[in-house]
């Protein structure tokens, strides 16, 4: 019997009475005691589960070895806490929770280890042979992404790659012998605290470097074709054939997994609308494939009178089912949320031809476990957090006896069951809104505010429209007569795409938030936690944590000054909460984040346009005001010659120096200097300006993992030309 079905303790007093007065009172409180005990005890698994991850989880947040060994000293000691406590529920709960926690910081730190791969230590230019192991079409950026293993020893065993795609040689595909002549170097770390952590991507992928290949790529031995990349890249190009444009990207994500082809804009537009869930390939495209052939299967095989008497045609569909779900699992490149779907159907399925409950928060654990045995690193992931997250907030809503009896069949006319309908798509759309809200933010520093509406729009039409449409588009291109349907999904993309851009532009449709602070993520995530896992009154005792989160995550500052590793890059954030670029060619990638890290939804603008700043080719002067506070900063943004005096009495002059070179000593500002030499240090910067300055790095988050950036060597830099002219300052007070 799983926890969740179990009476709940809030409805045993009628039900007890009943009993009293048909006179089995003591005979019914004795099975609704054993009913309670085994629903206790049923919590084991859902909390060794959780037990699990948070031992992973606190070996990606604590600093180091010495972090590390502490904790599993202290999971351990809880374990033999358990053990000293008797063989009771308390004492099983501290064994189990005690070994969980355990196993999973020492899984993760094994596999962070066991998985390490050597680095470029510095940007280089080379020519070499590799072994094409990856191809990634990115058809937005008109790029490939290549997953190289080189031959010879000299770089390390994996690099990645990219080359325009106009330029694609014949030949090039999975198992390919190349030459090529790239520009690599090490991957990229956390550009600011808080943001995307790149490098640890990097790390449990084995890349030991990145870059772009500088000439045209040669072919020395070709592909010799076949393999599922080649297949899903044969049915991306086929499907962006018939459907070009912006309708044929969201259909190859939908298909086959790829989101590359997804351009930009439309991308944003779905992020910004919360309909960005159905490009991921995951729980809603993988019940609708498995659902599909589930019915085609039941429907063909009804048609046989001597099968349908002889077999049990819904355990034979269920196979068909689950076959189908893992082959689209195989082709859309076996990401983290396809995976968990494809277990937990499987599952589904499993529990269906046994005859017992199929859907609860076991099958949940259970799919998280899986997934965690293997990739121990996706908990760190937004795509592990939000489609888990997601799945148990639907479960636990549906299973909270007051929405049970409220959405339950009925005898009722068709208008009150299509009401109950649409209100229960209401409340779920609702529910996993809230349940998505804090990892959107954490991750992302945005949340839609109008997606229940639009998700109630856009996943019929996907579910029931689109999908449909493109897999009859596909099965009928063998024949050659899938051009109405194709013309058909076009126009149903394009609906949900405008869809996407109305709500995305609308006024008020993004919440946007600073780096939240890790303790108030924590915070949230553990009352939702206990929320979902408790029944009765006991649950509700989450939502205090889960509200000291969210006040803590809204209180979260807004930096005034951010800086990244290489000091090309600053944003000064404005009074009003606008950030200004030092730069102002900076690249998209440069514009989304420093906006991301000021909560600001928009485009930044340019530090030489501003009041209070005084720019000219080599450098800029801006005078910033906090309070009672006035700072002077002081940012180099040339590589030319800067003449000695000049020079320090600019410093000398500046309570902030901010230069992607390294700075002489006699350069002393009032209170800080962030040079080439610091930030090799500190990574990139987040600065707070209050009555008590400080300053946040990325050195700091990254701690002593493995894959802690040496930002020396991703940072490097071709020397200045000193021949040049010395450059001059911005003048004037």
């Amino acid at each position: 019997m799983d926890w969740v079905s179990a009476p709940n303790i809030e409805d045993a007093p009628a039900e007890l009475a009943q009993g009293r007065n048909s006179g089995g009172f003591l005979a019914l409180a004795r099975e609704r005691a054993e009913l309670f005990l085994e629903a206790e005890r049923a919590q084991l698994p859902l909390w060794f589960a959780v037990a699990f991850g948070f031992g992973i989880a606190a070996w990606l947040w604590l600093p180091g070895p010495s972090q590390w060994m502490a904790f599993l000293a202290l999971a351990l000691g809880f374990a033999a806490a358990g053990v000293t406590a008797g063989g009771g529920r308390i004492g099983r709960a501290m064994i189990f929770g005690g070994l969980a926690m355990a196993a999973g910081c020492a899984l993760i730190w094994w596999r962070s280890d066991a998985i390490a791969a050597p680095t470029l230590e510095r940007p280089s230019v080379v020519t070499f042979e590799a072994m094409i192991e990856k191809v990634e079409p990115r058809a937005a950026k008109g790029d490939l992404r290549l997953t190289l293993a080189p031959l010879g020893g000299a770089l390390p065993p994996r690099v990645r790659v990219s080359m325009p795609q106009d330029g694609k040689p014949a030949g090039l595909g999975q198992g390919a012998r190349i030459r090529v002549r790239a520009r690599l170097q090490p991957p990229p770390p956390m550009a600011l605290p808080g943001s995307h952590d790149f490098a640890r991507d990097a790390w449990f992928q084995a890349i030991g470097g990145v870059g772009r290949a500088l000439d045209q790529v040669e072919v020395i031995e070709p592909s010799p074709g076949g393999g599922l990349d080649a297949l899903r890249d044969r049915l991306g190009r086929h499907i962006r054939t018939q459907l070009p444009g912006d309708a044929g990207g969201i259909a190859t994500a939908l298909a086959n997994g790829d989101q590359a082809a997804v351009s930009e804009e439309d991308a944003e537009a779905m992020r910004r609308s919360g309909l960005a869930h159905l490009l991921s390939v995951s729980g809603l495209h993988i019940a609708a494939v498995v659902g599909a052939a589930m019915l085609l299967s039941l429907r063909l095989l009804a048609l046989s009178e001597r099968l349908a008497l002889r077999f049990n045609l819904v355990i034979v569909s269920a196979g068909a089912g689950a076959l189908a779900g893992i082959a689209y699992t195989l082709l859309t490149g076996m990401q983290v949320p396809t995976v968990r779907a494809c277990i937990a159907a499987v599952l589904v399925l499993g529990g269906i031809a046994l005859g017992r409950e199929a859907i609860s928060l076991r099958l949940v654990a259970v799919g998280a476990l899986v997934v965690l045995l293997f990739r121990p690193e996706a908990i760190g992931g937004a795509s592990f957090q939000m489609s888990f997250a997601a799945v148990t907030s639907i479960i636990v809503l549906h299973q909270w006896r007051p929405v049970r009896d409220l959405l339950s069949p009925r005898e009722e006319g068709l208008a009150m069951r299509a009401l109950r309908g649409f209100l229960g798509l209401i409340l779920t759309g609702l529910v996993v809104e809230v349940a998505l809200m804090p990892f959107a933010l954490h991750h992302f520093h945005k949340a839609g505010l109008y997606s229940v509406g639009a998700n109630l729009i856009a996943i019929p039409l996907t579910t029931f429209i689109v999908m449909p449409l493109e897999a009859g588009s596909l099965i009928l291109d063998t024949a050659g007569l899938g051009a109405p349907l194709w013309a058909a999904t076009g126009w149903s993309i394009d609906l949900m795409l405008d869809l996407a851009h109305r709500v995305g532009s609308a006024e008020g449709a993004v919440a946007m938030l600073p780096t939240m602070p890790r303790m108030a993520f924590a915070a949230m995530v553990a009352g939702g936690l206990w929320v979902a896992l408790w029944t009765g009154r006991i649950r509700w005792w989450g939502a205090l944590p889960f509200a000291a989160g969210a006040i803590g995550a809204a209180l979260a500052p807004v930096p005034d000054l951010l800086v990244t590793g290489d000091g090309q890059h600053l944003a000064l954030v404005r009074e009003d909460g606008v950030p200004v670029l030092l730069r102002s060619r900076s690249g998209d990638f440069v514009r989304d984040l420093m906006s991301e890290a000021s909560a600001y939804d928009g485009d930044p603008k340019a530090l030489e346009e501003q009041h209070f700043a005084r720019c000219s080719r080599e450098a800029c002067i801006a005078d910033i005001t906090q309070g009672k506070h006035a700072w002077r900063l002081l940012a180099i943004r040339s590589r030319d010659r800067i003449d000695w005096v000049a020079l320090t009495q600019a410093c000398a002059d500046a309570d902030i120096v901010v230069a992607d070179r390294r700075l002489p000593k006699a350069c002393t500002p009032r209170w800080l200097k962030l040079d080439r030499a610091a930030l090799e240090q500190s990574g990139g910067v987040a600065i707070f300006l209050n009555d008590q300055p400080r300053m946040a790095t990325v050195s700091e988050d990254l701690g002593d993992h493995p894959w802690a950036a040496r930002f020396q060597a991703t940072t490097g830099r071709v020397p200045s030309d000193r021949s040049t002219p010395p450059a001059r300052f911005p003048t004037g007070r």
